[in-house]
């Protein structure tokens, strides 16, 4: 008999894929959908909103080196030059077509970013997993789902996939008022820099009634910052706060 607000992890089967870029939208001045095909998404496992995916992006030269999972971990390629890769949420799958969206922070440097900017349909991505997904039970009274641009393709794939009678409360942070995107429910956005701040609000505003759960996703220090925050400062359960450094400053 499973406990009240037990939280799951299931394992998934690790599998690499090449795929194509069919479609490519930008969504804000800084988010871009890069939409990727393939029949090797066939059965692809993504159980949770933030679940993450390994992108793997060409070398220099247009190859894909990928690596295969050995007894110690991952193994690339002898002699080559391994492909880049980064940490990304898949944004919505479509079973039925076998696409898969990415959304992807344009920030300027690095080859996810740089990739990103310039992809055009034809071009070719690197996938593989998840490897694994955590899954939050749907028991609680309140969710509270908190995080920056990188957080924004989980916390909108959540949204969309819980039930309309969920009660979630949003608190989202972005560069500027322009990059704000279509959510599923209502959302507070917070312009980084400008007062009040995300920080502050977390601190003070009213405890939903009831048990909540509490997502928080952002830079690794700052995720650290407001977990210790809602945790040893708001005395709410660690077994209740769920928080993730999405990106190293």
């Amino acid at each position: 008999m499973s406990q009240k607000h037990e939280i799951r992890r299931v394992r998934h089967e690790l599998k690499m894929r090449i795929l194509e870029v069919t479609r490519v939208e930008r969504l804000t001045p800084h988010m871009v959908r890069v939409t990727v095909h393939g029949p090797e998404l066939e059965g692809f496992p993504s159980a949770s909103p933030d679940d993450h995916v390994k992108l793997f992006f060409p070398t220099a030269t247009g190859e894909f080196n990928m690596p295969t999972m050995g007894p110690d971990g991952p193994v690339y390629p002898e002699g080559k030059e391994p492909s880049p890769s980064r940490d990304y949420t898949p944004r919505r799958f479509r079973p039925e077509s076998l696409e898969l969206d990415i959304d992807f922070v344009i920030h300027g440097e690095g080859p996810a970013s740089t990739w990103a900017e310039q992809a055009k349909p034809g071009d070719r991505l690197g996938v593989g997993g998840p490897r694994g997904s955590m899954i939050v039970p749907d028991d609680y009274d309140h969710y509270v789902l908190v995080g920056d641009e990188t957080a924004l393709p989980a916390m909108g794939r959540w949204l969309e996939e819980m039930p309309a009678d969920t009660n979630v409360t949003v608190l989202a942070e972005i560069a500027s008022p322009d990059e704000r995107q279509a959510m599923a429910r209502e959302t507070r956005w917070f312009i980084r820099g400008q007062s009040p701040s995300l920080d502050d609000v977390l601190a003070s505003m009213a405890l939903p009634e009831g048990d909540t759960f509490w997502w928080v996703a952002l830079e690794s220090k700052r995720a650290r910052t407001l977990r210790s925050t809602l945790v040893e400062t708001r005395g709410i359960d660690k077994e209740w706060v769920k928080a993730t450094g999405y990106w190293q400053a």
